[in-house]
């Protein structure tokens, strides 16, 4: 008799589940597709052409889905408040002039025999610097942008206010007397490459004043949200970096050991004006780190009206021998160095009769520190 009413009982608890399954189970609007026959796939409309496919992909793709997306949470809107452009204003750019010019060279290349002739033969030579000049003035400093974007440089320098690189900076450490090392976007440089000043050119007009700021945005020891600046030159006229005032010598690289890599940014903005920074001069020489704790966000801040950030370059940079000369010889300390200390290998409390156990078992418990080969 029991038994019947508990059976009952469970029966009854187990369709009331699946009856609140069902119910929220239950989709709140129509899914993708469902208006396609798929049992007869013969008779449905061909594209024929990928622009009509892609031309109706778009048009579906924007339409409003009633599933949550993560649209409903980042707007348009909240994006363009988030990021403020700090940078210098967009240039006017007649885009109808540059179609007939692309039009006319395309013209001039569909009819060169010559050209149709070594493409033809596969003799055909790019010309890969005009093609570089040629990015770097249109579309490079976009991309320039979204890279800095993807390594969190204006997050940590400006706090999500964003810029434009539209002066190229061009920043190369002489490695010896044959062969320089170039900063671009992110490429690694050891710290020995970088032991001396780098050469720095950028295209300025006559008259024109500049700063110049070599800032490491990870290697502060003590607090995370601080830098250490290595350069920094104001009132550079065009661009003789040597004819700026030094603020702050050139001190080399020195990512602590054991933390990975480093990021090292040279920001180039145009000035105004003529700053005055006869607060924030560092004595010469300057091997203390206190004294080169630094904040790019404050810096900005306190001179906004006077300079826009306008270049950009950075490369990453970890430890190597050259740090640990650094540490002893210029900032006289101890060097600082960041391991994984593993925890000990746990074992449980030994059998007294360890029965089904391997072999080797005891060979947990030995008091001397001979290795086990990895068994255990």
């Amino acid at each position: 008799m029991l038994r019947a009413v508990l059976h009952g009982k469970w029966s009854g608890r187990a369709f009331s589940t699946a009856t609140v399954l069902c119910k929220r189970g239950v989709p709140l609007g129509p899914m993708p597709n469902e208006d396609i026959d798929v049992s007869n796939l013969e008779a449905l409309e061909k594209y024929r052409s990928f622009s009509r496919y892609f031309k109706v992909a778009e048009k579906e793709r924007r339409k409003i889905h009633w599933w949550a997306s993560y649209k409903k949470h980042i707007t348009p809107e909240q994006d363009e408040e988030a990021k403020i452009d700090i940078g210098l204003p967009h240039p006017r750019t007649q885009w109808l002039k540059i179609l007939k010019e692309r039009k006319a060279i395309r013209r001039q290349n569909l009819t060169s025999v010559e050209l149709e002739r070594t493409s033809r033969h596969r003799t055909l030579l790019i010309p890969l610097e005009e093609v570089k000049a040629e990015w770097e003035r249109t579309s490079g400093p976009y991309h320039k942008q979204r890279i800095a974007e993807h390594y969190g440089l204006y997050h940590d320098l400006f706090d999500d206010a964003t810029f434009v690189p539209r002066v190229l900076l061009r920043v190369e450490y002489d490695s010896n007397e044959e062969y320089v090392v170039p900063v671009y976007l992110g490429n690694l440089v050891t710290p020995t490459e970088a032991l001396n000043p780098p050469r720095v050119v950028f295209e300025a007009e006559e008259g024109s004043l500049w700063t110049l700021l070599f800032t490491n945005l990870d290697g502060h020891l003590c607090d995370a949200n601080m830098e250490y600046v290595h350069w920094l030159v104001t009132n550079i006229p065009g661009n003789k970096i040597e004819s700026g005032k030094e603020i702050c010598h050139y001190f080399p690289p020195f990512p602590a050991r054991g933390t990975g890599y480093h990021r090292y940014v040279f920001l180039l903005f145009k000035q105004t004006q003529p700053i005055d920074l006869t607060d924030d001069m560092r004595p010469v020489p300057c091997h203390s780190l206190k004294m080169r704790t630094f904040r790019t966000f404050d810096f900005y801040k306190k001179h906004q009206a006077a300079m826009t950030p306008a270049g950009l370059a950075f490369f990453q940079c970890q430890w190597d021998d050259s740090v640990t000369h650094v540490f002893h010889q210029l900032l006289n300390m101890k060097e600082p160095v960041f391991d994984f200390v593993r925890p000990p290998v746990y074992h449980p409390p030994q059998k007294k009769f360890p029965h089904r156990e391997p072999l080797r078992y005891l060979d947990r418990y030995r008091d001397s520190d001979e290795p086990t080969y990895g068994i255990y």
